[in-house]
Order: structure tokens, then C-alpha cells, then sequence
């Protein structure tokens, strides 16, 4: 994918991202087809694949603005807890290959039985 054909790399454009905030380093977004009310997800603004290429600079930025964003997410929609994760590769389920965190806000009864987050992840199995 190139930078050109990346959504994330095209920002500014309102049709395709509605941003939340920003630093120098990232940006962050309501998603496109968000799991719950508020799920928005933190962006770095260079372009890259994998959470493990990020400097050490764009970590912190990126930490920072998650924790602006989350107060943002709290203020509007009053969730109960968060579930905050990446798809680091394809085999992860990664379909934008450029490095975005989710933060998926989560209410009391919106599932079943929540125990277990993101262990859940793949049905049916258990500890390994």
C-alpha cells in the first residue's frame, strides 16, 4: 500500500477521517465502523506498518494523545472501561497496514459476560 492509496495518510480529508485531535507526531479519529459508541483509534502521521517501528519520540506522543483521546471518549459518551488493542499483521486481522490503536470504549452489559477481554479473540480457545 502506498502512502497515497492509505486513508490514515489522507487525513484531512473529512469524507473518510473525522478527527478527534492531534500532536506533532499523531492524530486521532472516530472509527469508520466503530464496535461500540466512541471506538476511535490513535494514528502516528508517518507512515508505518507495525507498532514495533515506531521511534521512541512517536511512542510517547502516540501514549499522550491515547490519554487526551480517552478523556475526550469519557466526556461524550460515559463508558464504563476500555478495551485498547492493535492488529499487528494480517494474520491479526491488521486490513489498513498502517499502524492505528483502537480504543473501544465499553458498557456495563454490552456483552454477556466480558471476563476474559481480549483472550476472546480467537472463539473457543483457552490458556495456552
Amino acid at each position: 500500500m502506498t502512502t497515497s492509496e492509505c486513508i490514515f495518510c489522507d487525513r484531512d480529508n473529512q469524507e473518510k477521517n473525522t478527527i478527534i485531535s492531534e500532536n506533532g507526531v499523531a492524530f486521532s479519529r472516530w472509527d469508520n465502523f466503530p464496535v461500540s459508541k466512541g471506538h476511535a483509534e490513535v494514528i502516528p502521521k508517518r507512515h508505518v506498518a507495525s507498532f514495533f517501528d515506531l521511534s521512541d519520540e512517536e511512542v510517547l506522543a502516540i501514549y499522550k494523545l491515547a490519554g487526551e483521546t480517552k478523556e475526550i471518549i469519557v466526556a461524550k459518551y460515559h463508558p464504563d472501561a476500555f478495551n485498547i488493542g492493535i492488529n499487528e499483521g494480517e494474520a491479526a486481522g491488521q486490513t489498513v497496514h498502517h499502524l492505528h490503536i483502537h480504543l473501544i470504549p465499553r458498557y456495563v452489559g454490552d456483552v454477556p459476560e466480558p471476563r476474559g477481554g481480549v483472550r476472546h479473540i480467537i472463539s473457543g480457545k483457552g490458556s495456552y
